[in-house]
């Protein structure tokens, strides 16, 4: 759709437009979005969306939040079961 970049791949179109892939820009959203849900950007509730660690000592920072049990596949791919792993992994919550 973009002249000149008809006959490459994916990933040379992305570094000639200087873009990130499709993943990193969904990851990037869902930290951003987790972000804004504990600074109480836009109301939503971090309760509504995830379980805070509190019994545990953490070390980093206090916004540590654990999987919530889930049995049905649909909910594997939810925005807050997914974003879990994330989060805990980069310190965001700092």
């Amino acid at each position: 759709m973009i002249l000149g970049l008809k006959g490459l791949d994916y990933g040379q179109r992305l570094r000639k437009l200087g873009m990130f892939s499709l993943e990193k820009r969904r990851i990037r959203g869902d930290l951003i979005e987790t972000f804004k849900i504990f600074s109480g950007i836009g109301g939503l509730r971090v309760q509504d969306f995830f379980n805070l660690e509190k019994d545990k000592i953490t070390r980093g920072h206090d916004r540590r939040i654990t999987k919530m049990g889930c049995q049905l596949d649909s909910r594997k791919y939810s925005f807050s079961y997914r974003v879990v792993r994330l989060w805990t992994a980069t310190n965001c919550g700092r």
